[in-house]
């Protein structure tokens, strides 16, 4: 996280007149789409309404082992505690769908969820690429020193899934979009294959105005949860989410929720693909969320077979190198366990890891081998 310190804007006073505020402002959002981000947008950093929420939500446990959700209380939606100081949020969002993307990519993807397709992995979309939390950062500090050059020493730090913040209830208050009944941002034009960031600043810029919600009736996202992760309309339950199952979760795959993951190793994007919303998501205009490594067609087989080596090696700045090897072969053994074919290759790559000295990976490989009628090993 980078920051210019807020001691220093206190010793260095910034308070441009209302209208010079207003120019900033206007400057501020030029320059961020002129670093690639889609939109920029500002809002104070009043999130008293989420606290009872997300006290609540906490409370019933549904963040499951992500005890960083809890750690630092209600900070988390106290940006001035956290940032001493902090009076306005620019929040901003970078579409990360790949430049080359087909106008079908939705049908094909929904495809690619087919049990007769299931020999081909499917990874999260976002992770295909670059690590948006690098990219986004650069970004934001790039924006951070424009400003300065411009105003002087200010006030900042600048975040992207990064710390307590609320990151979906800033965006939705700067008007970036309306949090779908999903949890996650959505937005007219672009849908919800966008990431956010934002820089907590001490500068009393004008702010913008939140847009109205609009997912009326629909409930597609909460229909084809494959887990039920969605239990009502803007509650999701974590324990169940497959995001959550294959990259936060760091033990057992529950055994209710492993034929239920198909050929997901990394993260989900259902909800995602049957909202009507994203048939206006956009593709991105950085060569960072470029797919890598083939992530987009390998199959289960070939990423099995990755060693610890070569999974470093060929996993270098992206966001699935964080859950490590380990968990990364016991998502793919449960993958290969829902495989609709017993097919020689997938038996054989199940087999070679048998013995591995992972008791985590043994037992997702031997529970794999008795989906395919094999006896326990």
């Amino acid at each position: 996280m980078s920051q210019s310190s807020f001691t220093e804007s206190e010793n260095n006073p910034v308070n441009p007149a209302p209208l010079a505020l207003t120019a900033l402002a206007v400057t501020i959002k030029a320059w961020g789409r002129e670093l690639g981000f889609a939109d920029v947008r500002i809002t104070d950093v009043d999130l008293s309404q989420q606290e009872a929420g997300f006290q609540a939500w906490l409370a019933l446990g549904y963040h499951g082992e992500m005890d960083y959700m809890a750690a630092h209380g209600l900070k988390r939606a106290r940006p001035a505690e956290l940032v001493p100081g902090t009076i306005r949020s620019i929040s901003v969002r970078m579409d990360y769908l790949p430049q080359d993307t087909d106008a079908a990519w939705r049908a094909y993807e929904k495809n690619r969820l087919n049990p007769e397709a299931a020999a081909t992995a499917t990874v999260s979309l976002y992770a295909r690429g670059r690590d948006y939390h690098k990219v986004l950062r650069s970004r934001l500090q790039q924006l951070a020193d424009r400003i300065t050059a411009e105003i002087g020493p200010f006030g900042y730090r600048v975040f992207t899934d990064s710390a307590p913040v609320m990151e979906v209830a800033l965006a939705q208050k700067a008007g970036l979009g309306w949090r779908g009944k999903h949890t996650l941002l959505l937005n007219r034009e672009a849908g919800s294959l966008f990431f956010l960031g934002e820089m907590l600043t001490d500068l009393p810029l004008p702010t913008d105005t939140p847009i109205t919600p609009h997912c009326g009736q629909c409930s597609a996202c909460i229909d084809v949860c494959p887990t039920k992760a969605i239990i009502a309309p803007y509650t999701l339950d974590a324990r169940r989410c497959i995001s959550y199952l294959t990259i936060e979760l760091k033990g057992s795959i529950p055994l209710e929720f492993r034929p239920l993951i198909g050929n997901r190793v990394y993260g989900c994007d259902d909800c995602q693909l049957f909202c009507p919303w994203n048939k206006f998501a956009q593709p991105s205009t950085l060569s960072d969320f470029d797919v890598r490594n083939g992530l987009d067609q390998a199959t289960l087989v070939e990423l099995f077979s990755w060693t610890e080596e070569q999974f470093n090696q060929r996993l270098q700045g992206s966001p699935i190198r964080r859950i490590g090897h380990e968990r990364w072969l016991r998502n793919i053994a449960v993958g290969l366990g829902n495989a609709a074919t017993s097919a020689t290759e997938i038996i054989a790559a199940l087999k070679a890891r048998a013995d591995d000295p992972s008791a985590l990976i043994r037992e997702h490989v031997e529970w794999a081998l008795q989906q395919h009628g094999l006896p326990p090993l």
